[in-house]
This record gives C-alpha cells, sequence and structure tokens, in this order.
C-alpha cells in the first residue's frame, strides 16, 4: 500500500528562491542551524598584527540547499557554497551587509534560543570593528575576550 504523503526533504526541496520566507520562521531556522562567528587570524601586514573576520552561517545538507538560497535571497547578501562534503552553506562576512542587514534583522526579530547570546556578542564585535578598535592591539585583545565567549566557549 503506498500513501501520497511526501517525505520532509521532498517537501522542504520544493522551497524556491522565489519564495518569501517569513521572519519569525527564519529566526526559528537561524535558532536551529545558524551561527554566528568571529574569526582572528594572524595577518602581519595588518596595523595590530591580526584580522578580524566576522561570519553569520547557516549550514544544511546539500538536499536541501533550495533553504540556503532562500535566505539569500531574503537577505540580500550572501553566498552558498560547498562547506564539508556534502554539507553545504549560506555565509554572510561582507562587514557592512552584516552591519546594514544581518544586525537590525535580528535586532527587530530577536533569537530565542541561548543563540542570542551569541549574536549580542557578535553585534558587540562588529560595532567595535565600525569605530577601528580592530585596528589597534587593545582592540584585538577586547575582540579575542568576546569571541571566546561565543558558541563552544559559552557555559552551557
Amino acid at each position: 500500500m503506498t500513501d501520497n504523503l511526501e517525505e520532509p526533504s521532498e517537501t522542504l526541496r520544493s522551497i524556491s528562491p522565489s519564495d518569501r520566507l517569513e521572519a519569525q520562521w527564519v529566526v526559528g531556522f537561524v535558532d536551529g542551524e545558524g551561527c554566528f562567528y568571529i574569526d582572528i587570524n594572524s595577518q602581519p601586514e595588518m596595523s595590530a598584527g591580526y584580522q578580524v573576520l566576522p561570519e553569520f552561517t547557516v549550514v544544511q545538507h546539500e538536499r536541501d540547499i533550495q533553504l540556503l538560497y532562500a535566505l539569500k535571497q531574503f537577505f540580500g547578501c550572501g553566498v552558498v557554497r560547498r562547506n564539508h562534503a556534502e554539507r553545504m552553506a549560506y555565509r554572510v562576512r561582507n562587514a557592512a551587509h552584516l552591519r546594514e542587514r544581518v544586525l537590525p534583522f535580528f535586532e527587530k526579530h530577536p533569537l530565542k534560543s541561548k543563540k542570542r547570546l551569541d549574536f549580542l556578542k557578535f553585534r558587540k564585535v562588529l560595532l567595535l570593528m565600525e569605530r577601528g578598535e580592530h585596528l589597534t592591539p587593545e582592540g584585538i585583545q577586547r575582540i579575542r575576550a568576546i569571541a571566546s565567549q561565543m558558541n563552544k566557549g559559552r557555559e552551557r
């Protein structure tokens, strides 16, 4: 006996980039699948000797890549790239896009989980960068301290 019910992944795959996502759906999806991350790389040619790389990422199995393209359209920025093996990622790394599109969205539509704490720290780092503090050794230390409390560094 067969039924007419589609598998969940088939339903998700059918979402096209032209479908308009709802704000609260985006909040819930990012609460579950998103990440706000600050990478700090040694970069001797930079004035403080380091480069600060903020990143907003959402990862999904490649079968659900359309969700990532829908997020890209929703925010109007970022890229969809292979993350690892069968995983794909929607990423926003451009600081201006993060400040002008991602931050205002999550300020207006707050995350509901503890990921909100990561977002607030991420926002703080972006504001420090906007003031040029990432260009000084003291600013790098301050940013490093904030970043160390994000994601896995935070007590759960």
